[in-house]
């Protein structure tokens, strides 16, 4: 169910991006020990699903488990499936910190498909931020200078999915509560990876498995506190927000790997921040004069 307060939904939302790194940080452990990405995405989703299933039932019913719009969480779960996997693959090229940075091209994904996923209305502010914002991400990749490695392709693909997973995500806010649809994404997502995971497991051993675990955790509360933010406030005004994941990126990056993203890196990532800042300030200027 909807509810209107924009604050609490930035509030959430930036929880989240917070805890994200630190689920990227497990992938790429586990990535480097040889464990295939379907099967770490896998994981994700099903021990989330292991985790949360009980408590939907117990807070709401066991009929609370069958999912009100079976055809959208299917669709959410498979896109789901597809951005993880192109995010945890193109942590096995490059670090947590380059990947992400190319990956903040989400937000302009979503403010471009939000007219046609929702029907939210996009004015000529925000097409113009997008604009400059895209010329951020072009910063970052610096084609023809940088080799373009599959990492970088894979982090816009992950881009591209998570934006249309994020659409879908709010789309679902409005039946359902943040507990359900964390819920039915772990039982489509696990069903749509474990299919694909038949050809590729891997029996891991008991420190593997605690590590799935963490990432489990992670994932799935981070998971948890997004759904929860889109109930409160736009997807289009939330989606910027994402940036502040970038933060946690850089530290958890060199703390774990060593890993420190060059000065282009950053400028192009200052660029995509003002965009975003920019975007957040019009959407509140619209609430409270008139629509952009």
């Amino acid at each position: 169910m909807i509810k209107n307060n924009s604050l609490l939904g930035i509030g959430l939302m930036v929880s989240a991006m917070l805890l994200f790194p630190f689920l990227d940080v497990c992938a790429k452990f586990l990535g480097q020990w040889g464990i295939p990405v379907i099967e770490i995405v896998w994981a994700r989703l099903f021990f989330g699903l292991v985790m949360t299933a009980p408590i939907l039932a117990q807070q709401e019913g066991f009929e609370s488990l069958i999912p009100h719009d079976p055809k959208v969480n299917a669709l959410r779960g498979f896109f789901l499936v597809i951005s993880t996997m192109m995010f945890f693959g193109a942590l096995h090229y490059q670090g947590v910190a380059e990947t992400l940075a190319i990956y903040f091209v989400q937000p302009l994904f979503i403010t471009a498909l939000a007219p046609v996923v929702l029907q939210e209305k996009v004015g000529l502010r925000r097409w113009l931020a997008v604009a400059v914002g895209f010329v951020g991400v072009m910063v970052i990749i610096r084609p023809g200078y940088l080799s373009l490695t599959p990492g970088v392709f894979l982090s816009l693909g992950a881009g591209l999915g998570s934006a249309i997973t994020l659409l879908l995500t709010r789309k679902l806010a409005r039946n359902g509560s943040a507990l359900a649809n964390t819920v039915y994404t772990n039982i489509f997502g696990s069903i749509f990876a474990g299919i694909g995971l038949i050809a590729f497991w891997q029996t891991p051993n008991f420190n593997i498995l605690l590590v799935m675990l963490l990432l489990a955790t992670i994932g799935t509360f981070a998971n948890y506190l997004t759904i929860l933010a889109m109930q409160y406030a736009e997807a289009s005004l939330l989606a910027p927000l994402g940036y502040t994941e970038m933060v946690n990126a850089v530290f958890a990056g060199w703390l774990f790997f060593g890993d420190f993203p060059d000065h282009w890196t950053f400028v192009g990532v200052a660029i995509l921040i003002a965009c975003a800042i920019y975007i957040s300030y019009r959407e509140r200027v619209k609430n409270i004069i008139e629509p952009i």
